[in-house]
């Protein structure tokens, strides 16, 4: 780019994408005077996902701004919680974050996850049509624009993850509702109902079970209940403590 030449500041949490910008938290590039502001900054290595707020100059700007020789860009990430509008706030995720997408759904988040990797084109066109926020680590996924909404997921730890995702959107918990496997909602069930699936043991000490709506798969409190109920607590209290 050969064009006007402007400064943009970033906010400590986007310097991971940027790192060229990372000693100062600011860097000077050319534009090519007819790209906007939130072309350029994705050119920089920011998805819009994770853009809150563009000023220049001091003043809020849309993304559709065309940037101007010597105006000062700052760029800030989103608030939280991060309100999603139009729809009932519900998550898709890819191949790589399988353990995420199960703890969301023992919190009764709905979350949609790809168990095999069907490609961005896909997974960016089931996010709009089932206006569903993409949850990813691939940046190349994250500026596709036909998503309906997205964020990227800092870190590799499955709690670290689930904490973020919990603290940028605020979703509404429901835990122990929904089945961990496929999504699909749960009800009470009778050991009846369930006696096909289970083994001598787990018969005879049992009593309470519930059944996925959906696929059929049965619950009970097993030997990794304690673990579970951990995770739920957590979430539980860290909403509590957010005031929600």
């Amino acid at each position: 780019m050969n064009g006007p030449e402007i400064c943009v500041e970033f906010a400590p949490e986007l310097l991971v994408f940027v790192p060229a910008a990372r000693t100062t938290g600011s860097l000077r590039t050319a534009t090519d005077g007819f790209s906007s502001l939130g072309h350029v900054v994705e050119s920089l290595g920011v998805p819009l996902t994770e853009v809150g707020t563009l000023l220049v100059d001091g003043r809020e700007a849309p993304t559709g701004h065309v940037p101007a020789a010597g105006e000062s860009v700052t760029v800030r990430p989103h608030t939280h919680p991060q309100r999603v509008p139009g729809a009932p706030l519900r998550f898709l995720l890819d191949v790589h974050l399988g353990t995420l997408a199960r703890r969301l759904r023992l919190l009764g988040v709905d979350t949609a996850y790809e168990s095999t990797d069907i490609g961005d084109p896909a997974l960016a066109a089931r996010s709009a049509a089932e206006k569903r926020v993409m949850l990813s680590r691939d940046r190349g996924l994250l500026r596709r624009r036909e998503l309906w909404a997205g964020a990227f997921v800092y870190s590799t730890r499955p709690e670290e993850q689930l904490t973020y995702v919990l603290d940028r959107f605020d979703p509404e918990l429901r835990p122990w509702t929904r089945c961990t496997a496929c999504n699909g909602l749960l009800r009470a069930a009778g050991k009846e109902d369930v006696a096909d699936q289970l083994e001598e043991g787990t018969h005879r000490t049992y009593d309470v079970f519930a059944q996925c709506t959906d696929c059929g798969r049965a619950y009970w409190k097993g030997a990794h209940h304690e673990q579970l109920e951990a995770i739920v607590e957590r979430a539980v209290a860290s909403r509590t403590d957010r005031g929600a």
